[in-house]
């Protein structure tokens, strides 16, 4: 009897420690269930993650690529307008060397023509003078042939 009593203690300390160990059993499984809830979530949310950082890499990589685009047109674009501009230049240079050579020409025709004209107004001026000249004289000689027909008469 004193074995069958403690071997029905022993047995009972054992249901015990099997009972506890069921309880921690129990709460084992329970902790990992949730960590798997956990975990499943966490790889959930990491593949709502990794979706949204490949969309937005996609993303950027449109907009960098659309960046890309537009700084070439516009380089494009402001080459072209320097090459107009360049153009310009050149035509404008081009046009103040003609009118700078025409300018040029047309102030020593301006002093030719003032020469010939300063000669002119001087040959006339002489010719005036001289013409003055013989009209005094020939006055002075009609005033004496009226004095002299004045005195013979």
């Amino acid at each position: 009897q004193e074995e069958k009593k403690q071997l029905t203690l022993k047995v009972e300390e054992l249901e015990r420690k099997l009972e506890t160990t069921s309880a921690q059993n129990i709460e084992f499984l329970q902790v990992i269930a949730k960590r798997e809830e956990s975990i499943h979530q966490c790889q959930l949310r990491l593949e709502e993650k990794t979706r949204e950082c490949s969309s937005l890499a996609r993303q950027l990589e449109m907009a960098i690529e659309d960046a890309k685009r537009q700084v070439e047109q516009t380089r494009e674009r402001a080459t072209a307008r320097e090459r107009a501009a360049q153009s310009k230049m050149l035509d404008l240079e081009t046009q103040l060397s003609r009118i700078k050579t025409e300018l040029n020409q047309l102030r020593r025709n301006k002093d030719d023509a003032e020469r010939r004209y300063e000669s002119r107004l001087q040959d006339l001026k002489d010719r005036l003078e001289q013409s003055e000249s013989t009209n005094r004289s020939m006055q002075n000689y009609v005033q004496f042939l009226k004095s002299s027909y004045a005195n013979v008469f």
